[in-house]
């Protein structure tokens, strides 16, 4: 087992025990995100279900043989408010480079545009009722430490080049009426 595994396990393991005999228990994962961040008293609470969410998302930005350009209406969007591949390769490096600390870089469907973000340790655009996440990368550092070590940029460029799943992003613009 990984120790991204590990780490998704733990948030999972805790997440179900905050929630056990609640009236949390029965409701979806983004519920309870919108639900915790809204109380400061939920932190706790907040923090693993969000990075439950996070992270499954993540598994599903990532496929085997994934990665380089876009195809589809991600690659048209990309073009269209970010001004191409190559910029938004700059610019989604910039932010998970640019991430103080853990993290997460997003690409989200935001006011019928793609707008690229970050956001630390286990905040989420799920929070954003205005926003769609379409594609995430991990920028903690157990993502990329055994693998690469201190080197974000080579994990990120290794992620766009390599892993990123564009059939997914592909579905989630779909699914927010891209």
């Amino acid at each position: 087992n990984s120790p991204h595994g590990k780490h998704h396990a733990a948030y999972v393991n805790n997440l179900n025990g905050l929630i056990e005999g609640t009236d949390l228990e029965n409701e979806s994962l983004e519920s309870i995100i919108k639900k915790a961040a809204a109380d400061s008293g939920k932190a706790g609470l907040f923090n693993n279900a969000a990075q439950v969410w996070n992270h499954t998302f993540y598994w599903h930005c990532m496929k085997p043989g994934g990665g380089g350009k876009p195809h589809g209406k991600v690659a048209e969007l990309i073009d269209r408010d970010l001004g191409g591949y190559d910029q938004f390769v700059k610019d989604f490096k910039a932010a998970g480079g640019g991430q103080f600390g853990s993290g997460w870089a997003w690409l989200v469907y935001k006011g019928g545009k793609l707008h690229i973000t970050k956001t630390p340790n286990a905040e989420t655009p799920v929070t954003d009722i205005d926003a769609t996440p379409i594609l995430t990368m991990d920028v903690w550092e157990h993502a990329y430490y055994l693998d690469y070590q201190n080197s974000r940029p080579n994990y990120m460029g290794a992620f766009l080049d390599n892993l990123v799943n564009w059939d997914f992003a592909n579905q989630n613009l779909a699914d927010a009426g891209a």
